[in-house]
């Protein structure tokens, strides 16, 4: 009965102290941060995804987990609720100067989740001031280490950078910037003009370089072309010569094996019974045949003294065929007798 009494008592002082003081500790940022704070009822309920943090007479006391909590009347106080779900932040759009001194207006979101309500209660006066402005700060210091072409080409590098340099200065808030995003990259008017006719140019330049590789190819397909087909012809014309040089060889060798031949049945013919007459009657019909066709190839014309004398020329073509003849049947009889005399010793 007497606690019941105490309660009532100390909910109605409470109520009253919190109608008559102006609520100096409740600042715009810790409304930004939780909803609103709640009062002491003794019998509390924590939501999820929240913590609040707890004072006794003005001191830290501890930090209010989800769900059923007890706290003494007069004594305990919600200091700051906490929200421990991602939180998103709207950084407002600043200059910043590149390093080729190109003044940009830059804005951005950052993305950020309280991991230490203690220190995010105790270490900063207002996180959302001191995360911004150290999001704009460290913003406008990366932006001096590039140029403006680097802005455009490494913004995911640029994010992770910023992102780094505010985990190492807002540890001690017990804040966790997860990621930060570039929205929007205003540069001067006179300086787009420039880059859109900086893009034209290098358009027309790929263009360009584009139709000169294309005729270069196609006069290096051509010149190719004309190559392999130089080089096919000579080929062509190699095996042209080579076959018709091995068909000359070969007539060449069928016309000597057939002059070999040739005299060969002639001398088997010689040395028959009455083969002198027939030389003689064949010699005869080469000298006729050789003076038929006197004057038709040249007016110059060398004849013998004996033009007439048939029977003496061939008389005298005989006598030169005995000459030549006679060494030739020598040697076949000393070959003959060599032979008879190796195998009489045999």
């Amino acid at each position: 009965m007497m606690l019941r009494t105490l309660c009532r008592t100390g909910g109605a002082l409470l109520q009253q102290t919190q109608r008559a003081a102006p609520r100096l500790w409740v600042t715009p940022a810790q409304q930004r941060w939780a909803s609103s704070l709640p009062m002491n009822t003794v019998v509390l309920f924590v939501p999820q995804q929240e913590a609040w943090v707890v004072e006794r007479m003005g001191r830290f006391h501890r930090i209010l987990e989800p769900g059923l909590n007890f706290l003494i009347p007069l004594l305990d106080r919600i200091r700051y609720v906490q929200s421990l779900k991602e939180i998103v932040i709207n950084v407002p759009e600043q200059s910043a100067v590149s390093l080729d001194n190109v003044t940009l207006q830059i804005d951005g979101v950052l993305y950020l989740r309280i991991l230490d309500p203690l220190k995010a209660s105790y270490g900063v006066e207002d996180p959302e001031y001191a995360v911004t402005q150290l999001a704009q700060t460290t913003m406008r210091s990366e932006l001096g280490k590039l140029t403006l072409d680097k802005v455009f080409r490494e913004r995911e590098s640029l994010n992770s950078n910023i992102v780094q340099s505010i985990n190492q200065a807002s540890d001690e808030w017990g804040i966790r910037c997860l990621r930060y995003e570039i929205k929007d990259i205003h540069v001067p008017p006179r300086v787009k003009e420039s880059m859109q006719m900086q893009v034209e140019a290098e358009r027309k330049k790929r263009a360009t370089v584009l139709e000169s590789e294309g005729t270069r190819e196609a006069d290096i397909n051509v010149a190719e072309g004309h190559k392999q087909a130089q080089i096919l012809a000579s080929e062509g014309q190699k095996a042209e010569q080579i076959n018709k040089a091995s068909g000359e060889a070969q007539a060449i060798l069928a016309k000597a094996e057939a002059k070999a031949k040739a005299i060969r049945m002639l001398s088997d013919a010689l040395t028959e019974q009455n083969g002198d007459a027939a030389a003689s009657l064949s010699v005869a019909e080469q000298y006729v045949s050789a003076f038929s066709k006197l004057a038709k190839e040249s007016n110059t014309i060398l004849l013998p003294s004996s033009t007439g004398d048939i029977s003496g020329m061939v008389t005298q073509a005989m006598t030169i065929y005995g000459a030549l003849a006679k060494p030739s049947l020598k040697a076949a009889a000393e070959e003959k007798s060599n032979n008879f005399g190796s195998q009489s010793s045999q």
